[in-house]
């Protein structure tokens, strides 16, 4: 490759690695105006000619209630105050069953979870996997395990339009997002893996099924006794 080529590729990297630290600087402090599955959601709409209208509201950690935040730990990921965004001993479990023969299931963290629906697009490519770990790497470094789970927990997906907690819980449950109670936290946590099939509000036997075990797991972490490890 020409010398030209290289210069221009590395200021390219550099122009990139910039970006994207002082996007993670900024959002450490702004609420988020959106997430790149809500712009991702509203082409899709318009490239299939029907009208979609994106409710979201931002919550401040502080209006969010303790029971949700513990639900999606209890149902996503139970070593979020521990790893450093990455949990190597789902990833490992997931290699092995896979070699097994298994299904391949997923082992994304919330921190990961969060990178991708914040920043990137939707897909299985190396190349989306390879900068998802590089913004999880920046915002559990920047942003720390508060902060993470409050975006998380303000940009996630919960039906077709519904964004974010506060949004969720007035359009399942017509409450804020601080007054949601055990049950109703984990009825919507019971839903994240498929929120576009699956409904909090008319649960099916399996979200019922999914419902009680995330119950039980926020039990076994201690209650929301639990939230004081996350720093």
């Amino acid at each position: 490759m020409a010398a030209w080529a290289w210069r221009l590729l590395w200021r390219g990297v550099l122009a990139f690695v910039l970006l994207s630290i002082a996007l993670v600087l900024l959002f450490r402090v702004v609420p988020l105006p959106g997430s790149m599955v809500m712009v991702e959601r509203k082409v899709q709409s318009w490239v299939a000619s029907d009208p979609l209208r994106i409710d979201y509201r931002w919550r401040s950690a502080g209006n969010l209630a303790d029971a949700a935040k513990l639900a999606v730990i209890a149902a996503e990921d139970q070593r979020f105050p521990t790893h450093s965004g990455f949990d190597f001993v789902e990833i490992r479990r997931a290699f092995l069953t896979s070699l097994n023969g298994g299904r391949l299931r997923g082992a994304s963290t919330l921190s990961q979870q969060t990178a991708k629906n914040v920043f990137l697009w939707s897909g299985r490519s190396w190349l989306r996997k390879g900068f998802e770990a590089w913004f999880t790497l920046l915002i559990e470094l920047f942003w720390g395990k508060q902060r993470i789970l409050e975006v998380y927990l303000n940009i996630a997906e919960w039906d077709r339009g519904v964004f974010g907690l506060e949004a969720a819980a007035q359009h399942y449950f017509g409450v804020s997002a601080n007054a949601l109670n055990t049950r109703q936290a984990s009825l919507l946590a019971a839903i994240l893996p498929s929120p576009l099939t699956r409904s909090a509000a008319r649960p099916s036997a399996s979200v019922e099924q999914r419902s009680r075990w995330i119950q039980r797991q926020m039990r076994n972490l201690g209650g929301t006794g639990y939230l004081k490890r996350i720093d």
